[in-house]
């Protein structure tokens, strides 16, 4: 069965963008160093948006994704950048109950996000990356299979949170650990 992986980046405090929201990557607390670009081309090629894979000559299917789940914000930050589709080589679905399709090749969930999700996990294929953003965690919780946090070494005090959400407890346990020169740790749990 395929599984649901949030694979995101965050600060050590749990923050996965600014509380303005808006694009992350290359900000402050979240630099996008040479050993990132490296490890990214190196485990998850098919996560780098579009544009950046045609500019580093990268092509072909998903290693370990073939379909990309998004939330409203998080795909608007793409739509602010000019691109209807960040990522044209996945699958790319956008879970939201106001957005009107922008690009017939990204599909519109309007419906329940757990059951669309399990429905897709029934589904022959590669693993779900679920890119954010932190309402959408929250509500996807108990169907998340693996946690791969790009962890930076950076404190912001608030913004959007890892898991947007009420309460809720979940366990998972650490399979692995990257430590990047850049003093980014990627650490991977699954599900206990």
């Amino acid at each position: 069965m395929r599984k649901l992986v949030y694979y995101v980046a965050t600060t050590l405090d749990g923050y996965i963008a600014s509380p303005e929201g808006g694009d992350p990557s290359g900000a402050e607390f979240f630099p996008l160093g040479a050993d990132l670009i490296e490890f990214m081309v190196g485990n998850y090629p098919e996560t780098l948006p579009g544009p950046a894979r045609d500019a580093m000559g990268i092509s072909g299917p998903g290693t370990v994704f073939d379909t990309v789940l998004e939330g409203r914000s998080s795909y608007e930050v793409g739509l602010a950048a000019g691109t209807t589709d960040a990522y044209p080589h996945l699958r790319h679905l956008v879970f939201s109950t106001t957005l009107a399709s922008q690009d017939p090749a990204v599909e519109i969930v309007r419906g329940d996000a757990l059951d669309r999700v399990r429905q897709l996990k029934a589904e022959a294929g590669k693993d779900l990356w679920l890119a954010g953003g932190g309402k959408l965690a929250h509500s996807l919780l108990p169907e998340i299979d693996r946690l791969v946090l790009k962890q930076n070494p950076s404190i912001i005090g608030s913004g959007i949170p890892l898991f947007d959400g009420p309460f809720n407890v979940q366990m998972f346990r650490p399979v692995d650990q990257v430590m990047l020169d850049s003093g980014i740790r990627v650490l991977t749990y699954d599900r206990a």
